[in-house]
């Protein structure tokens, strides 16, 4: 081969690797670890739905999750007829035991939105105890950013991503 003939294949072969690199956002994310929210009420087991269940939970509750405005983690009037709802759902079901799980949208460090992510999921935690449901059944925990239930950088999906979602963890 001669020189100009090399050079211009390691000159592809550098441009296809550089492109290989390229970041690209994923279609579709990855499933979310077992006993997190995903969304499904599906329970495995037919359609039977079994008490105390998230299936139970999320049928019978006003919503399994609450929303907040950029940046803010205060539990709003709609927000608090959303958690009277489940607490009313968990006092039927006193053996019941929950996560609250925190989320930010994108848009922050990673340490800060996990902070906030905190933050909004200890608020719908201690609006439920004060409505008497034990703190010691709430278990918190904050996903900030890494678990967007919306793909996209706007506001719609960004207001779909603040949140705080309450996932039924057993007895």
């Amino acid at each position: 081969m001669t020189i100009r003939r090399t050079t211009a294949m390691l000159a592809a072969v550098a441009m296809l690797a550089v492109g290989a690199c390229a970041k690209k956002a994923p279609e579709e994310l990855p499933p979310a670890p077992e006993g997190t929210d995903t969304g499904s009420t599906d329970t495995g087991i037919g359609n039977a739905v079994i008490p105390g269940s998230q299936q139970d939970f999320v049928a019978n509750v006003s919503s399994d999750r609450i929303f907040f405005d950029f940046d803010q983690y205060n539990v709003d009037a709609e927000d608090q007829a959303t958690l009277r709802s489940q607490a009313q759902w968990l006092q039927r079901n006193p053996a019941v035991r929950v996560t609250l799980e925190g989320h930010a949208d994108e848009r922050g460090t990673r340490d800060y939105n996990i902070a906030l992510g905190e933050r909004r999921a200890n608020a719908a935690k201690n609006y439920l105890a004060s409505l008497g449901i034990d703190p010691s059944r709430i278990n918190v925990i904050s996903y900030g950013k890494e678990r967007p239930a919306a793909l996209g950088s706007n506001e719609e999906a960004w207001a779909q991503n603040r949140r705080a979602v309450t996932v039924v963890i057993g007895r």
